[in-house]
């Protein structure tokens, strides 16, 4: 089944240095692997961590594939994201359902899409070991994939 292809795509998570962050390098990879030229960004719910670069662990376990996401610096999610972009996809129920809130219409609201299938989260590995951080980048990459091919 085709997909309409989004101009542009927004990775969320709480405070935009594990998940999101990770989401966003992933999705950037799969895109341009194919040829697709999509916008994509990420931000957090929260702002406990605006400015900030990615979580040490998110960026060691994104190098350790070949992907450097050094430069990104964690946001928060706004008003003129629900605009500027086509898709949203959180990492779980908590981020999802805090876009919603957040999200300024009906229109909006059908933008914000959980990242995995069948209301599956994407854990936050935060507080968890390097481990965490492998399995959660394991199960973006998977899900990324899944996304853009259904773009093609």
């Amino acid at each position: 089944m085709q997909h309409e292809t989004p101009k542009a795509v927004l990775a969320l998570c709480l405070g935009n240095i594990c998940r999101s962050p990770i989401a966003e390098g992933l999705l950037r990879h799969h895109i341009q692997a194919h040829g697709l030229s999509i916008v994509v960004d990420s931000a957090g719910t929260s702002a406990y961590h605006a400015g900030e670069a990615p979580d040490s662990r998110s960026i060691k376990v994104m190098s350790q594939h070949g992907h450097d996401i050094s430069q990104q610096r964690s946001r928060q999610l706004c008003h003129a994201d629900f605009e500027r972009f086509d898709l949203i996809l959180a990492m779980d129920q908590s981020n999802y359902k805090n876009a919603l809130q957040l999200a300024p219409s009906a229109e909006a609201k059908a933008k914000v899409k959980l990242l995995l299938p069948n209301d599956q989260e994407v854990p936050d590995p935060y507080y968890g070991g390097v481990n965490g951080f492998e399995k959660v980048y394991q199960m973006i990459d998977i899900a990324t994939a899944g996304w853009v091919s259904k773009w093609l």
